[in-house]
């Protein structure tokens, strides 16, 4: 009876923690304002190319928001902030962006690095949950996404980052509809998988524009 009653108990907690995260994913849609249309503004008058950067966590992030943005039709690429200490953050030039991600904006590695890329002429955004840390202070830009109650005991970031994966999607499908960038274009980039093998069926069901 007892073991019942705990694994009872498991399931309980593992159901609220998964609401307080889609409550947390909703509080995103919540909070967008003007700030994510100026962003997206950013990026469409970019001269150069979209970099993203994180660590942990929010590199994971940082490297999923990339991945998106170039299949929705704005070409980006990860770079790691270990990797941009020793050489790499020379791939930053004038008219490029940098979309720095970090919950707390206080990484040393990634504050560095957009600092050197600053000094090369490279637009710094801070994708945090306030604009008020170091990494924030560095950046041009700061798109603000805070979800942070959804992360167990305030230490373990869970439901942050399923927020700041919201924000960029909706930042990707935003460019992707401003761009004019179709379906049958995302279809030839990918013929690997399910969306590869189905592409045809795909594109017939698809929306005529991409939009949510």
């Amino acid at each position: 009876m007892t073991k019942t009653l705990t694994r009872e108990n498991e399931l309980t907690r593992a159901r609220d923690l998964i609401r307080l995260e889609a409550k947390a994913v909703a509080h995103v849609a919540d909070q967008l304002d003007g700030s994510l249309i100026e962003l997206a503004d950013l990026i469409e008058g970019l001269q150069g190319k979209v970099i993203t950067s994180g660590l942990g966590t929010s590199g994971t992030i940082a490297r999923r928001l990339a991945h998106l943005l170039t299949v929705t039709g704005t070409p980006a690429f990860f770079l790691s902030p270990s990797d941009g200490l020793h050489g790499s953050s020379a791939v930053g030039v004038q008219g490029d962006m940098l979309i720095a991600i970090s919950k707390g904006g206080q990484s040393d590695e990634l504050i560095e690095m957009a600092s050197i890329m600053k000094s090369r002429g490279v637009v710094i955004v801070a994708m945090s949950a306030t604009p008020d840390n170091p990494l924030a202070h560095e950046a041009d830009f700061v798109a603000r996404v805070d979800s942070t109650e959804a992360d167990p005991g305030g230490i373990v970031a869970m439901g942050i980052t399923l927020a700041q994966g919201a924000y960029g999607d909706a930042l990707a499908l935003l460019l992707m509809g401003r761009s004019g960038y179709q379906w049958d274009a995302v279809i030839q980039s990918h013929p690997g998988g399910a969306v590869g093998k189905h592409g045809t069926e795909l594109l017939a069901s698809a929306d005529d524009e991409p939009t949510a």
